[in-house]
C-alpha cells in the first residue's frame, strides 16, 4: 500500500498536480479500484445481502467486511506478516504526516493507536471500527450493528471475498502499468 492509495479517500476531488509522482500513482490506482469494485458483480452481490438493513451504506460495509477477509488471509497476499507490515506503514506515514490530507490527519493518530489494519483480522475489532464510524456520521446508518450481518453472511461473504480478491489483484497489476 503507498501513501497516495492510502491518502485516495481524503483527496477526493482535489487535483494532484502538487504531489509528488509516486502518490499521484497511488490516487490513481485507489480510484480506478474503488470504480471496478463498485461495478464488479460479485461486489453488488455482497451488498444485496445486507442491503435491507443498510441501505446504500451497504457499499461502505461490504468494503470492510472485504478488509476483514484481507486480514484474515493476509499471509496468502504478502510476505510480511500483517503486524510488521502495519507497523512500517504507520512510520511511514508519520514520516509524510505534513503531506496527508488533513482528513487522513485527524484520522491517523486514532488508526495507529487502535491498530486498524490488524482490528480488521478480528470481528470484534471490526465491531468497534464501525461503531467508530457510526459515531462520527451524521446520518442513522446502522453502522453499529453491522457486525450482526457479517456473522450471519461469513461463509457467503468470504466466498464473495476470495472470487472477488484474485480478480482485484489480476486487474491491479494491470492498472498499476498503465498508470501515469
Amino acid at each position: 500500500m503507498s501513501i497516495g492509495n492510502f491518502m485516495a479517500d481524503g483527496l477526493k476531488r482535489q487535483r494532484l498536480e502538487h504531489f509528488p509522482l509516486d502518490f499521484q500513482k497511488g490516487v490513481k490506482l485507489h480510484r480506478a479500484i474503488d470504480e471496478f469494485t463498485d461495478q464488479h458483480p460479485i461486489f453488488k452481490r455482497s451488498c444485496k445481502r445486507i442491503f435491507k438493513v443498510h441501505g446504500h451504506y451497504s457499499r461502505v460495509i461490504i468494503d470492510i467486511f472485504y478488509d476483514h477477509f484481507l486480514a484474515v488471509k493476509w499471509a496468502n497476499y504478502h510476505r510480511l506478516p500483517l503486524e510488521k507490515f502495519s507497523q512500517n506503514f504507520y512510520a511511514l506515514l508519520e514520516n509524510h504526516f505534513e503531506e496527508l490530507p488533513l482528513k487522513t490527519q485527524h484520522l491517523f493518530p486514532y488508526m495507529k493507536n487502535q491498530n486498524w489494519l490488524v482490528a480488521y483480522k478480528s470481528i470484534q475489532g471490526i465491531d468497534q471500527i464501525l461503531k467508530g464510524m457510526q459515531r462520527r456520521t451524521k446520518f442513522t446508518a446502522k453502522l453499529d450493528e453491522a457486525s450482526k450481518d457479517l456473522v450471519m453472511h461469513y461463509t457467503d461473504l468470504e466466498n464473495d471475498f476470495e472470487t472477488f480478491f484474485e480478480e482485484l489483484i489480476i486487474f491491479s497489476e494491470a492498472s498499476f502499468e498503465t498508470l501515469k
